[in-house]
This record gives structure tokens, sequence and C-alpha cells, in this order.
């Protein structure tokens, strides 16, 4: 499976420059490649995001995600979600299952990964207990 360049780039000015709040990857089946289907603004909520994930396709996703410690410190947390719906196809499910570990390796400043199937196993709730 081929990453396009793209990703990687838009992962950087996630990283570095905090230009994306979140971003959606899709892998293009035909072409047998991970492209960027959408880009989040740094002002949209977690639900924008959220909204952004389709209920029976799987997608890769990276959430900047930014909260404040006990002692008042602001941080943020960098999270890969690897979205693997239910009611997605099996074979759709297995290519982004087998590709995963090979597209995280190069997206390099991941901290937190989740698998979800379903929207309450990434709800605001269960990011929020992963970053701290």
């Amino acid at each position: 499976m081929a990453v396009h360049d793209d990703c990687k780039l838009k992962f950087l000015e996630l990283k570095a420059k905090r230009t994306h709040r979140f971003i959606v990857y899709k892998i293009e089946e035909k072409q047998k490649q991970v492209i960027v289907e959408k880009l989040g603004e740094p002002a949209e909520s977690y639900e924008d995001f959220s909204a952004s994930l389709p209920a029976d396709e799987c997608r890769y996703a990276i959430y900047d995600f930014d909260y404040v410690t006990e002692e008042n410190c602001q941080k943020s947390r960098i999270f890969f979600i690897a979205w693997s719906p239910d009611t997605a196809r099996v074979r759709s499910k297995m290519i982004y299952a087998s590709s995963k570990d090979r597209f995280k390796r190069e997206l390099d400043g991941i901290q937190v990964e989740l698998q979800a199937t379903d929207p309450t196993e990434m709800g605001l709730d269960v990011i929020r207990s992963r970053a701290a």
C-alpha cells in the first residue's frame, strides 16, 4: 500500500505548525494508496471531527487534542485513530487492518493510538482519559 506524499506533509503541518485540528485519511483501493480525505481547521471541534468519519466505511485519522492538566498546564496529544465500524465491508476492514502499522510508521510523532468500531469507543471522554 503506497502512501501519498500529502499524507506526511499534512501530518507535519499539524505537528509542527498546528495548522490543522485533524486529518482524515482514506485508502483508495483502486490506486492502492492512502490519501488525505479531509482536513479540519484549527477552530473545529471534536464533534466536527467525529462527524467527518463515515458511519459505514473505515478510515485512519489524526486528531490534535488540546487539554489542561490538573496543574493548569496547557498540553496537547496527537492521536492516531483507526476507525473500523462494524458495518464496514469485511474486505475494507482487512485492508485497513493490514496496512495500519506501515502507514503509522510514516507519521512520526503519534502519541496515542485508538482503535474504534463505533463512536462510543472514541468519544471525548475516552480521548480525555487516554491523553492524561
